[in-house]
């Protein structure tokens, strides 16, 4: 999966139904909520977005995931 993914516009969290940020660079990636701050896998390139599959990340962690997201708009 990848930013270009036009199945990232579709997915949503299976909580609130919001929309979810790609995270790469971590295995195979997640997608994140920042909303919820719950992180969910991709394993073998499937989003496992069951409720019970996310994972609620410390604010140490969600804070440095809304820098990398952050860092990855700002155009070169």
């Amino acid at each position: 999966m990848n930013f270009d993914d036009p199945l990232l516009k579709i997915l949503a969290c299976p909580l609130d139904k919001g929309p979810l940020s790609l995270l790469t660079g971590e295995g195979e990636g997640a997608l994140y909520n920042p909303r919820l701050r719950r992180r969910y896998p991709i394993r073998d390139g499937i989003p496992q977005l069951l409720p019970s599959s996310g994972e609620e990340v410390t604010d140490a962690e969600h804070d440095r995931i809304l820098r990398r997201l952050a860092e990855a708009e700002v155009p070169s």
